[in-house]
């Protein structure tokens, strides 16, 4: 996994319900020794439809100076910046997240409103598209449980492994690493692969305690169940399913359901692992 040393955090700010984001951002940020950037798309449309077109500009404003605030509040030391972009918000997410360590953004209410989540929901579109990671915060805070993990065997699912393991150590908690198998397959032999993959990219994070396990299910609920008690989920955008579009059915799953916080990882370059 590798990132360019000068790349920050990055929030997508629609409005003051995603000031919470800016919390759990501002403590990645910190983690992984970065800044934090926050970016509003200013959209113009909304801007004449208002009683003054002054007032949007000043909201604005006023949101990026409250989100500045609390993130100098949670991490008194981090370097903040911010700037407001004209244009609709996916776009310029997606435009600034080519220069971004990790995009972090909310929900918009979709963990708590499975029957109302509509495709082109902005939390979705963005991990599927970004160029990096994408961290989607939830309303209500997480549980102080592991960092969950997605297993497959694919290159993808390992990169998502290794960024785990990263985030594990630097949240000084315990690593979870699931595989989920189906009916046809030997889960010793699993189990054994699993065992050895997470021990190979372990060995770079040796302070992390971790766990293997292997599950029969469906991996998109059985991921979602175990998220229940953890501080974040991560999952490759599409692991071993080439069949798919931009983001897999276990990657939907999560970011519809879990009610963790997700990471989809995605835009990373891989590094071969080292031994233990």
């Amino acid at each position: 996994m590798t990132a360019a040393a000068g790349q920050a955090v990055m929030v997508g700010l629609g409005s003051a319900r995603n000031l919470p984001v800016v919390r759990i951002a501002a403590q990645e940020a910190a983690a992984h020794g970065r800044s934090l950037h926050l970016v509003h798309a200013f959209d113009w449309a909304a801007a004449f439809a208002a009683d003054t077109v002054a007032a949007p500009r000043d909201e604005a404003e006023d949101l990026i100076a409250r989100a500045n605030d609390l993130a100098r509040d949670v991490e008194p030391e981090l370097t903040v910046t911010g700037e407001i972009v004209e244009g609709p918000r996916v776009p310029v997410l997606l435009r600034r997240s080519e220069r971004a360590f990790l995009l972090a953004v909310g929900d918009g209410g979709m963990a708590t409103c499975a029957d109302c989540v509509p495709a082109d929901a902005p939390a979705v579109q963005l991990a599927a598209r970004a160029s990096c990671p994408v961290l989607v915060v939830r309303r209500e805070p997480p549980p102080q449980g592991p960092v969950l993990v997605g297993v497959d065997g694919s290159p993808s699912s390992n990169r998502a492994l290794e960024w785990a393991l990263e985030c594990a150590g630097r949240r000084n908690a315990r690593l979870l690493a699931l595989r989920v198998t189906e009916q046809d397959e030997d889960d010793d032999e699993v189990t054994r692969q699993l065992t050895e993959v997470v021990g190979r990219y372990a060995g770079r994070h040796p302070e992390v305690p971790t766990e293997c396990h292997t599950i029969r299910g469906d991996p998109g609920g059985v991921l979602v169940e175990q998220s229940r008690s953890a501080q974040v989920a991560m999952v490759a955008a599409r692991g071993d399913e080439p069949g798919r579009g931009m983001l897999g059915a276990v990657a939907q799953s999560l970011l519809y359901h879990a009610p963790s916080p997700v990471i989809v990882v995605r835009g990373m370059t891989d590094t071969a692992a080292q031994g233990a």
